[in-house]
């Protein structure tokens, strides 16, 4: 007999022969109406752990972490309200379903028993995962192992009292709503646990609001590893900026009254709180997890002896709301209920094939709002001075300067987020004086933590607002790159596009700066964000494109709701000049809202017989090859910006392509991992032959007089050039 189905027959003799734990009476507060919801929702619970691990051998479901000894989270449900949007731990099934049971139209155990089995037919996921979540009951969909998901949920819980200056509009938190974290012990001690705890304290110390309550649900275990005794205590009681409340997580009773009073402290000072519940796990991490392997039988059996369904079950029967017999027949009719729709969830269809998987990668459209109408008066005023200068010619840098304060005047819902981007302008002075402009409410100095930066504004995209956090320098992503990979770009995807958190993300990266060296600061590697389905990465090369591009960028998030990541090269941010000191050749005037740069289009100019594709630095770089091969050598060009780096726009770069029987991709990132693989790869699918790549090494950039030589350069693109058309240099 399996472990769960042992601990159900155990569960069911005690409770038949009045054999409850003992343990104190409880506190005062709860309802019987919803004592007993508590526990049927307990029920259920229970009974879909076991009935997951039976479904599990029969080949009918795939993936069986359960939620057993957590079930007093049906309690911390009953204490907050039903709308509170709640980011839950991946054992909280009791949660979910105490939430349901109060939501008219909720139908959770089918639901939760069709997402068992990954059923097409799954309400949340259509089938891609068994995960908690459901749009009607305000829970977005988790997947998280490692409490990746309370960063996103400091930015959901900061969103509702987004301070003045950014348009709330229709957003689905309510202004008196608090958001709801929950997590296991082992859990706090990773990185982004701690990153987003100690960011909502570092709100809360500033005297921001910050309405949320994080959850940790400590059984003492991760995975295999015990969690020292005392450990989350010690760590949390006296954390500055956090208010700690402490229960016994296995008395239903005490759950729910603490909970109350810290959801209660949340929603009236609107500041976090911890809720620290002591619990067991029975049973193993996953069904596949063998416990018995790692823990003695006599702490099992410990842990079984203090069952919470059993502290429920005498602390119903001790006030004489129900007795003995009453309570196990919930037990049994709940284990029918179950039993009887899981065998109807296990023969539903499932997934076909690669496009019914694929289906919800890519969020759906939705109508938004007209763009804000900006009087004449009121854009000049906002320019200020710098209105004087708007028809000359201006590098990147400034250029992205005015196009965020343009998007800014049109789209109330937008704001940026960042470290040194308010008062300082940015490192490079992109977004200097719109702090001064919009306030620090729209324009946000950040704590040094990309991880809470990203975090903040995906929680914030779930409540309805456009982000445009900004990532310092290319090489910080990697500190976050999680954020975009397992929580931003997955949401679509396993909600089966219900749920999303559209934004842009600005990135000042790539290399070939002269006075600025080491892999923190010039990062020439892409490989990280063009593996992320559903992520779009754009890279300008000129000040016009990157103001265009930006409004694309701005377009597909608010209306097709995409995950944007904008790269934008520091090399060129203040480059002025193209061919020789003085020429201004490639300073651009700040474009009309006619300018486009559509999404998936390439940029082309010339159609010589040799084709150089590239982007970034490397397509400036080409432009000044491009002169010296048609004066030195009469070779005429056909030159491509790829602009957009994933997905890659193939149609449109082949078509540009044209009649052009050479072609050379310039990729000015490393060799290995990058675009020019993946351009060489769709070249040769097209059938070109006479094709080449000049790409920079496999190396990080150094700093000083050698910062380029490992990089592409305008001689290299001439050299390699001539070497294609078969020309002597």
């Amino acid at each position: 007999m399996s472990d769960a189905n042992q601990l159900h027959e155990k569960l069911r003799r005690r409770m038949q022969t009045g054999d409850y734990v003992v343990g104190n009476v409880g506190r005062a507060g709860l309802p019987n109406a919803a004592a007993i919801g508590i526990f049927r929702a307990q029920c259920m619970s229970r009974h879909l752990d076991r009935i997951a691990r039976n479904l599990q051998k029969s080949g009918k479901s795939f993936y069986t972490i359960g939620s057993s000894g957590h079930e007093n989270m049906a309690a911390v449900a009953e204490a907050l309200r039903d709308n509170d949007m709640a980011f839950l731990h991946y054992r909280d099934a009791a949660f979910q379903l105490r939430r349901a049971m109060r939501v008219p139209g909720s139908t959770p155990l089918r639901d939760m028993l069709l997402s068992f089995t990954c059923s097409s037919e799954d309400p949340l996921s259509g089938g891609r995962h068994k995960v908690l979540g459901s749009r009607l009951l305000a829970i977005p969909p988790q997947t998280s192992t490692i409490a990746s998901h309370l960063p996103k949920a400091v930015g959901a819980a900061y969103s509702i009292g987004m301070p003045r200056g950014v348009n709330r509009g229709p957003h689905p938190l309510r202004r008196d709503g608090i958001v709801a974290c929950t997590f296991g012990d082992a859990s706090v001690n990773h990185s982004t646990a701690q990153g987003a705890l100690n960011t909502a304290a570092w709100m809360s110390y500033r005297g921001l609001q910050l309405p949320i309550l994080f959850v940790c649900e400590d059984n003492g275990i991760g995975i295999s590893v015990p969690t020292p005794k005392g450990w989350i205590a010690s760590s949390f009681q006296h954390r500055p900026g956090l208010r700690y409340f402490y229960a016994d997580g296995l008395n239903a009773y005490d759950s729910y009254a603490v909970a109350r009073e810290a959801v209660e402290h949340v929603r009236e000072q609107r500041q976090p709180a911890f809720l620290h519940l002591s619990m067991v796990r029975l049973l193993g991490h996953a069904g596949s997890d063998p416990e018995i392997s790692y823990r003695s039988s006599e702490d099992i059996a410990s842990d079984e002896q203090h069952d919470p369904i059993l502290h429920t079950a005498r602390l119903i029967a001790d006030r004489g709301i129900l007795d003995g017999s009453a309570l196990l027949a919930i037990y049994d009719q709940v284990g029918a209920q179950c039993e009887a729709i899981a065998a109807q969830a296990a023969v539903r269809p499932h997934l076909a094939n690669a496009t019914d998987v694929m289906r919800s990668i890519v969020p759906p459209r939705r109508a938004v709002a007209p763009a804000s109408i900006v009087t004449p008066d009121e854009r000049r005023k906002a320019f200020g001075r710098e209105w004087n200068n708007i028809q000359k010619p201006q590098p990147m840098a400034k250029l992205l300067n005015w196009g965020l304060l343009d998007l800014l005047l049109e789209h109330p819902e937008i704001f940026l987020v960042g470290q040194d981007i308010g008062k300082k302008g940015g490192v490079y002075g992109v977004t200097q004086r719109l702090q001064q402009r919009f306030r620090a409410g729209r324009v946000m100095d950040s704590l040094l933590d990309e991880q809470s930066i990203l975090g903040l504004a995906i929680g914030a995209a779930h409540n309805g607002f456009l982000p445009i956090p900004e990532i310092q320098f290319l090489a910080y992503i990697h500190n976050a790159e999680d954020q975009l990979r397992g929580e931003a770009a997955t949401l679509s995807f396993f909600s089966n596009g219900q749920f999303t958190n559209p934004m842009v993300v600005r990135v000042a990266g790539l290399a070939y700066q002269r006075g600025f060296g080491g892999h923190f600061h010039n990062d020439n590697s892409l490989g990280v964000l063009r593996d992320i389905p559903g992520l779009i990465v754009a890279c300008p090369s000129s000040g016009r494109d990157a103001v265009a591009m930006l409004r694309e960028s701005v377009r597909l998030a608010r209306e097709e709701q995409r995950i944007v990541v904008f790269i934008e090269p520091i090399a060129l941010y203040n480059i002025r000049d193209l061919y020789e000191e003085g020429d201004n050749a490639w300073s651009t005037t700040y474009p009309e809202a006619t300018y486009t740069a559509p999404f998936g289009e390439v940029a082309q100019r010339g159609n010589g017989p040799l084709a150089i594709v590239s982007y970034g630095n490397g397509y400036y770089l080409a432009n000044q090859a491009s002169r010296t091969l048609e004066l030195e050598y009469g070779i005429d060009t056909c030159l491509i910006d790829l602009r957009w780096l994933a997905p890659l726009p193939v149609d449109s770069l082949i078509k540009a392509i044209g009649s052009s029987d050479h072609v050379l991709v310039v990729d000015e990132c490393r060799r290995s991992g990058n675009v020019s693989e993946a351009i060489m790869a769709h070249l040769h699918e097209a059938g070109l032959q006479r094709i080449a790549r000049l790409t920079a090494e496999d190396s990080f950039i150094p700093t000083g007089p050698a910062y380029a030589a490992t990089l592409p350069s305008c001689a290299a693109i001439v050299e390699t050039s001539l070497a294609l058309l078969g020309i002597e240099s």
